[in-house]
């Protein structure tokens, strides 16, 4: 078996992005949104893990699966035709019964596994190749992890590194998961902590979980850069630092926000370290 970059002495490998969560943390953003879906840098989250992916050789249902539990249908219709579809009806089954309900899928590859919510940017690697050395050299066998070190004063984390997004899981590890919900923690990383088989991979770049509304604010500056307005927004008013999204409008003043697309900044309105959503949602981070 090969995989899909070429590399015949590698075994084959397909990519999965888990994008069942409730995002719980980035309410009330994500009572009509799912998470996956919330957009940085004007892109929806789940769209920057299928281009990393891509990046890898990765494309298509045959070689990428994607899981939606909440708000489901509006995952499935934005990822049909990218990618298989795993929909967890029951309620969201954790990363590792995520992974466990698409093994049939899998079926005997190894599996390279992102989190939806997962932010990554590499100013020297374009997407794709900031996490190659994940697949470089594998022999099939051990779980590879992209970590970063972990911060001063952090607890836990694998040898004084933290999960950076993406986690290489061989067959002979996915074959023995559960459909139920639990997390890869306990069933694949620790197990292969134990048994010497748990590789820690560096990642370069920046990583952020977008987990809550001030970094996922800032996983957005971060994109935005000086700023980035979609070429379907109307800005009349004064945007700094910020990204603006398709069909929105800006009348006021607004600093290193998110304004969503179709979300509406009035005239009179200053808002600074915030988030504008449709219907005129505002959740501020500082």
């Amino acid at each position: 078996m090969t995989a899909a970059s070429g590399n015949a002495a590698r075994p084959e490998v397909c990519g999965v992005v888990l994008a069942a969560g409730e995002g719980q943390r980035l309410r009330p953003l994500t009572a009509s949104v799912p998470k996956a879906l919330c957009p940085v840098g004007n892109l929806p989250l789940l769209d920057h893990a299928l281009r990393r992916l891509a990046g890898l050789g990765l494309s298509g249902p045959a070689q990428v699966g994607v899981n939606a539990a909440y708000l489901a249908d509006q995952v499935v219709a934005h990822a049909t035709g990218r990618a298989h579809l795993s929909v967890e009806l029951d309620g969201p089954l954790g990363t590792s019964g995520g992974v466990a309900r698409l093994k049939g899928w899998i079926d005997g590859r190894g599996v390279l596994v992102g989190n939806a919510d997962a932010y990554l940017a590499d100013p020297f690697r374009e997407p794709g190749k900031d996490i190659a050395a994940l697949l470089d050299g594998w022999s099939g066998e051990t779980v590879r992890m992209l970590t970063k070190p972990c911060r001063p004063g952090e607890t836990g984390g694998f040898s004084g590194h933290r999960f950076a997004g993406f986690s290489l899981i061989p067959w002979r590890f996915v074959v023995d998961l559960d459909d139920h919900n639990t997390d890869l923690v306990r069933t694949v990383w620790r197990p292969a902590e134990a048994e010497g088989a748990l590789e820690l991979i560096g990642y370069e770049g920046l990583y952020l979980d977008t987990g809550t509304p001030a970094l996922y604010l800032e996983a957005n500056l971060h994109a935005a850069g000086a700023g980035l307005a979609d070429p379907a927004a109307e800005v009349t008013g004064t945007a700094v630092e910020s990204v603006i999204g398709a069909g929105a409008r800006v009348a006021g003043s607004v600093t290193r926000c998110v304004v969503w697309p179709g979300a509406t900044v009035e005239a009179g309105e200053s808002l600074s370290d915030a988030i504008r959503a449709p219907g005129g949602l505002t959740v501020h981070t500082a």
